[in-house]
């Protein structure tokens, strides 16, 4: 009994090493980079705000997979793409969980609407820019082949990665059009982050590409650590463009410098203070709260709290939040990524 009695305990002590392991393999420690709270800053409040948000999505999606009532931004690939990530940022994925189905009608509808060019778009869909819808569906269908590894997903994703690295101008940037003729910064982080994104599913993305990016991106940058929106003129600095700017550096790998730390100052000098206050107003904090989350410590402390307060407050009725520029199901998805950022379900966000 007493060889039994240690072997057992063996046993157990082994077991124990092991789920240790696997903790630390879960959740990778990055050096330097000081520790930020999880869900703990998701407050009950806050989840029922997100959860109502998630009932008026599913329930304004269509059979097809888009938004809406079938016509306007709601047919927009890349609507369907946000909204396609904000369930995903919720714990479902395809075919699983709560909105599973959702995410895979935001899947099926993103494919059928990929050219045999690869170009993600579809006809008299109203659009931004076609470049934008084409960045923002590819980089869900790298996190939805991320989670559900599918070969019709694969085949269609990597002709959409290889448009996007065609697409690239001399300057190192891309614009509305898949022509490497133009570039600006807006257009360019939703190309990056796309690629950021294919890369980490396994797709070959060329160092060039990316290194072309990086040094776009910092030219881009003005003096008061804000970017401007082209390089080829002069422009002020703007709240949206700007933290835009930043998550081009994190997701091209770079992580500090003074281009970063520049910015994160600048985009400080403008904490949250309404939608009305800026067009682009849930555009610029899907940004902002991606660049405050990678930089960690007290940037995302105080920054994180101040938006999910916000939004908590300015959801309407309905579950939606208002947005007049491109439709409420475009404000509820981008705000509900914002929100469930501490969840960290989301690859492209985590560090």
């Amino acid at each position: 009994m007493p060889s039994v009695g240690k072997t057992l305990l063996t046993v157990l002590i082994a077991l124990r090493m092991v789920a240790v392991d696997a903790v630390s393999l879960a959740e990778p420690k990055i050096p330097n980079r000081p520790e930020t709270s999880g869900t703990r800053l998701i407050t009950a409040d806050t989840q029922r705000s997100i959860d109502r948000g998630l009932r008026f999505l599913s329930d304004r999606q269509s059979e097809d997979g888009s938004f809406g009532p079938g016509r306007g931004y709601g047919r927009d690939v890349g609507v369907v793409a946000i909204g396609g990530m904000a369930f995903l940022a919720s714990g479902s994925t395809p075919g699983r969980g709560p909105y599973g189905e959702n995410v895979n009608r935001c899947v099926d509808y993103i494919l059928a609407s990929t050219r045999q060019s690869g170009f993600i778009t579809v006809a008299n869909s109203q659009s931004h820019g076609p470049m934008y819808g084409h960045g923002f569906a590819t980089l869900f269908l790298a996190e939805a082949y991320g989670m559900s590894p599918r070969k019709d997903v694969r085949e269609k994703l990597d002709k959409a990665v290889r448009l996007i690295v065609a697409s690239q101008n001399k300057e190192g940037g891309w614009r509305y059009d898949p022509e490497p003729k133009e570039a600006d910064v807006s257009v360019t982080v939703c190309q990056i982050m796309a690629l950021r994104a294919a890369r980490n599913c396994g797709l070959y993305v060329p160092k060039d590409t990316v290194d072309r990016c990086i040094e776009y991106v910092k030219r881009c940058q003005n003096e008061d650590g804000g970017f401007r929106y082209q390089l080829v003129r002069k422009s002020p600095s703007m709240f949206a463009r700007s933290a835009a700017g930043v998550v081009a550096l994190y997701n091209s790998g770079v992580y500090e410098g003074p281009e970063v730390a520049k910015a994160l100052s600048y985009l400080q000098q403008h904490p949250p203070r309404g939608f009305f206050v800026d067009p682009h107003y849930y555009y610029g904090h899907y940004y902002a709260v991606q660049a405050m989350y990678q930089a960690g410590g007290d940037y995302w402390e105080r920054w994180y709290p101040a938006i999910r307060d916000q939004l908590v407050r300015d959801q309407l009725p309905d579950g939606s939040w208002s947005d007049q520029t491109f439709s409420n199901e475009y404000g509820a998805a981008t705000a509900l990524i914002v929100l469930q950022v501490p969840n960290n379900y989301l690859p492209i966000f985590q560090r």
